[in-house]
Protein backbone atom coordinates (compact mmCIF):
# COMPACT_ATOMS: atom_id res chain seq x y z
CA UNK A 1 0.00 0.00 0.00
CA UNK A 2 2.91 2.29 0.28
CA UNK A 3 4.31 2.01 -2.54
CA UNK A 4 1.33 3.00 -4.03
CA UNK A 5 0.66 6.08 -2.76
CA UNK A 6 3.28 8.12 -3.75
CA UNK A 7 2.49 6.81 -7.83
CA UNK A 8 -0.88 8.37 -7.09
CA UNK A 9 0.71 11.39 -5.85
CA UNK A 10 2.55 11.64 -8.50
CA UNK A 11 -0.25 10.90 -11.13
CA UNK A 12 -2.64 13.49 -9.13
CA UNK A 13 0.50 16.34 -9.74
CA UNK A 14 1.08 15.22 -13.44
CA UNK A 15 -2.98 15.29 -13.95
CA UNK A 16 -3.09 18.97 -12.59
CA UNK A 17 -0.76 20.55 -14.19
CA UNK A 18 -2.38 18.51 -17.79
CA UNK A 19 -5.70 20.96 -16.60
CA UNK A 20 -3.30 23.81 -16.15
CA UNK A 21 -1.27 23.91 -19.42
CA UNK A 22 -4.03 22.18 -22.06
CA UNK A 23 -5.47 24.84 -24.21
CA UNK A 24 -8.27 23.93 -25.55
CA UNK A 25 -11.54 24.24 -23.43
CA UNK A 26 -13.08 21.00 -24.48
CA UNK A 27 -10.09 19.12 -23.70
CA UNK A 28 -9.30 20.74 -20.88
CA UNK A 29 -12.73 19.01 -19.86
CA UNK A 30 -11.67 15.88 -19.97
CA UNK A 31 -8.72 16.86 -18.13
CA UNK A 32 -10.39 18.14 -15.28
CA UNK A 33 -12.52 14.69 -15.12
CA UNK A 34 -9.31 12.72 -15.20
CA UNK A 35 -8.10 14.69 -12.45
CA UNK A 36 -10.84 13.97 -10.28
CA UNK A 37 -10.83 10.32 -10.49
CA UNK A 38 -6.89 10.52 -10.28
CA UNK A 39 -8.34 12.67 -7.00
CA UNK A 40 -11.07 9.96 -5.99
CA UNK A 41 -8.60 7.07 -6.41
CA UNK A 42 -5.77 8.37 -4.10
CA UNK A 43 -8.54 9.60 -2.00
CA UNK A 44 -9.63 5.78 -1.57
CA UNK A 45 -6.23 5.07 -1.23
CA UNK A 46 -5.78 7.01 1.78
CA UNK A 47 -8.56 5.63 3.42
CA UNK A 48 -11.16 8.33 2.78
CA UNK A 49 -14.06 6.50 1.05
CA UNK A 50 -16.46 9.19 1.59
CA UNK A 51 -14.42 12.25 -0.20
CA UNK A 52 -13.37 9.58 -2.82
CA UNK A 53 -17.08 9.06 -3.07
CA UNK A 54 -17.80 12.93 -3.08
CA UNK A 55 -15.00 13.45 -5.40
CA UNK A 56 -15.97 10.88 -7.84
CA UNK A 57 -19.36 12.14 -8.53
CA UNK A 58 -18.49 16.47 -8.15
CA UNK A 59 -15.75 16.11 -9.71
CA UNK A 60 -15.61 13.34 -12.11
CA UNK A 61 -18.97 13.56 -13.19
CA UNK A 62 -21.33 16.81 -12.37
CA UNK A 63 -18.69 19.52 -12.68
CA UNK A 64 -17.31 18.46 -16.31
CA UNK A 65 -20.50 18.14 -17.18
CA UNK A 66 -21.56 21.52 -16.73
CA UNK A 67 -18.37 22.94 -18.20
CA UNK A 68 -19.28 20.77 -21.60
CA UNK A 69 -23.03 22.29 -21.62
CA UNK A 70 -21.66 25.62 -20.77
CA UNK A 71 -19.71 25.25 -23.91
CA UNK A 72 -21.70 23.67 -25.90
CA UNK A 73 -24.41 26.37 -25.36
CA UNK A 74 -21.38 28.89 -25.84
CA UNK A 75 -20.37 27.40 -29.48
CA UNK A 76 -24.23 26.86 -30.90
CA UNK A 77 -25.21 30.85 -29.93
CA UNK A 78 -25.68 32.98 -33.22
CA UNK A 79 -22.90 35.57 -33.55
CA UNK A 80 -25.02 39.23 -32.44
CA UNK A 81 -25.70 41.85 -35.02
CA UNK A 82 -24.74 45.13 -34.17
CA UNK A 83 -27.60 47.85 -34.24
Amino acid sequence: MTAILPLLFLFAAISGTAVVLVRDPARQVFAIAVNGLVLAILFDALQAPDVALSELAVGTAAVPLLFLVALMAVKTQPPEEDS
